[in-house]
């Protein structure tokens, strides 16, 4: 044992947990009821938390559009709001080991892949603050009816920001710091199960004085959830979370017009080409799928290969995921950790229960390890031929299991890829890059990656198909929280000549 696991007696440091930052302040629930917040190491009750009610929900709407329709916030310049991202990113590098102890104890993942994932979130808010002075905010044009013309890039309105419990911190960045900087104010609903990183978030944005309404941090339910989605003071939605809520949210918005980004599943595939060493392949693939307990939902959980070399390949991962050490996420020896929640347990042990009753075969895995009597755990798992059609091949698991399907030849391998509702993120593998490429743009994903898992955000990230509609991150990340504006004028103003 070591210091690390020391860290999990740390003393709760929210200042508020039994409250609800609203308009600037933290304000106790309407309905005076808590939310307790499970350790799913442990499975003891880790602290509690303020449970949003309707009442709560509404105040918060009404804070943000009190904000953007009767404050400076949207009409400050693009670089005055800059600043307040700076200093948020200031902040979160300061608690970003804070953190990453709320996210451990929440959601599984091991303290060291925390500490490093998000150490890199404050990075996002100081790349938005970079481009503040670079964006085409407003562009002139040479209109045939006057005699100047613009196009202005307007902020969007009042966002409502809906997160999952599997990364909140980093997907609420994704959302809270691309519409801050483009002047919208937004309702941030944190998943009840994982709140304490944002309930940070919160205190910084009090900390540094961000005015008041521009963010408001709630938690709850599908109630509130469903109570943001509709109420038409909120201009528009950025969620992330299931294909199957993510249809409902945009039934729901388009019923009122509103806007929308969805950031959704995935069941995303690992299509390794003939000429690629297979130990490498395996090693890659398992050290990917430890990321987060395969909590991820741009996991490469369909490995995809030929017929002649499956079974090869299946020993091969048998051997590097079946040895992978799981245990207490803070313990530096530790490779896997838990699931964040009993439900997502038992759901992963039943697709697995399925798997086996449907005939492929389990290499490795497949329950709750022995050596570990409490905890959210599942054994790092592969199944072989595996049915593409199957259960196991189509569904989205949220765990630590993979599926080797047989493929007759390479353009077989592509069209089971292909053969999903899902779109989110792909790879292949092979040493020949000209067949990475073309391989590349024949896979119907948002992401392909060469010899691995790999997303650069910086680039944009989202879906095909029912993994999503829209991008985030980057300069496509900005877009989603503007509307375009016509200007036409008989001169040109001041800052235009």
């Amino acid at each position: 044992m070591t210091e690390l696991l020391t860290i999990r007696d740390t003393t709760i440091t929210l200042k508020h947990p039994e409250r609800l930052y609203i308009n600037g302040e933290w304000v106790l629930p309407a309905g005076g009821s808590t939310l307790e917040v499970i350790d799913a190491t442990t499975e003891e009750a880790f602290y509690r938390t303020a449970e949003t009610t309707p009442t709560d929900m509404d105040a918060a709407i009404a804070a943000a559009r009190e904000a953007f329709d009767n404050s400076p916030w949207p009409f400050l310049e693009p670089s005055e709001r800059a600043q307040y991202l700076r200093k948020i990113a200031a902040r979160l590098r300061e608690r970003a080991e804070e953190a990453a102890t709320f996210w451990t104890r929440q959601t599984g993942p091991t303290f060291r892949m925390a500490v490093g994932s998000l150490s890199r979130v404050p990075n996002l808010f100081d790349y938005y603050a970079d481009v503040a002075d670079t964006y085409p905010w407003a562009v002139q044009d040479s209109p045939e009816f006057a005699a100047f013309g613009a196009v202005v890039n307007e902020p969007i309105g009042v966002v409502g920001a809906i997160v999952p419990w599997n990364t909140p911190l980093s997907l609420a960045a994704y959302k809270i710091a691309p519409a801050l900087l483009a002047g919208c104010t937004v309702v941030l609903k944190a998943p009840p199960e994982a709140p304490g990183e944002l309930w940070i978030l919160a205190e910084i944005a009090e900390e540094i004085g961000l005015p008041a309404g521009v963010l408001n941090v709630v938690n709850g339910h599908r109630q509130v959830s469903d109570q943001l989605v509709r109420d038409p003071r909120v201009d528009k939605i950025a969620f992330t979370g299931s294909s199957h809520v993510g249809r409902q949210i945009a039934a729901a918005a388009g019923g009122r017009l509103a806007r929308y980004t969805l950031e959704l599943g995935g069941k995303s595939a690992a299509v390794v080409l003939d000429d690629y060493d297979l130990a490498t392949a395996a090693a890659a693939i398992s050290q990917q799928e430890c990321s987060l307990n395969g909590q991820v939902c741009m996991s490469l959980t369909r490995v995809i290969v030929t017929k002649d070399r499956h079974d090869d390949l299946v020993d091969a991962l048998a051997v590097t995921f079946g040895s992978v050490a799981v245990g207490d996420p803070f313990d530096p020896q530790t490779q896997l950790g838990p699931l964040a929640l009993a439900k997502q347990q038992q759901s992963v042990l039943g697709y697995i229960e399925q798997g086996i009753a449907d005939g492929a075969r389990l290499a490795v895995g497949g329950k709750r390890p022995a050596h570990l009597e409490r905890g959210y755990f599942v054994e790092p798992t592969v199944f072989g031929n595996v049915d593409n059609s199957s259960t196991l091949a189509q569904e989205e698991l949220f765990g630590p299991v993979l599926s080797v399907i047989p493929a007759e030849n390479e353009e077989h391998a592509v069209e089971l890829a292909n053969a999903t509702q899902y779109g989110l993120n792909n790879a292949v593998f092979t040493n020949d890059v000209e067949r990475a490429y073309q391989i590349a743009r024949r896979l119907r994903s948002g992401t392909v990656g060469h010899n691995g898992f790999k997303t650069d955000t910086r680039m944009g990230f989202g879906g095909f198909k029912q993994s999503g509609v829209g991008r985030e991150g980057g300069i496509q990340g900005i877009a989603p929280y503007l509307e375009s504006k016509t200007v036409l004028l008989d001169a040109a103003p001041a800052r235009f000549r």
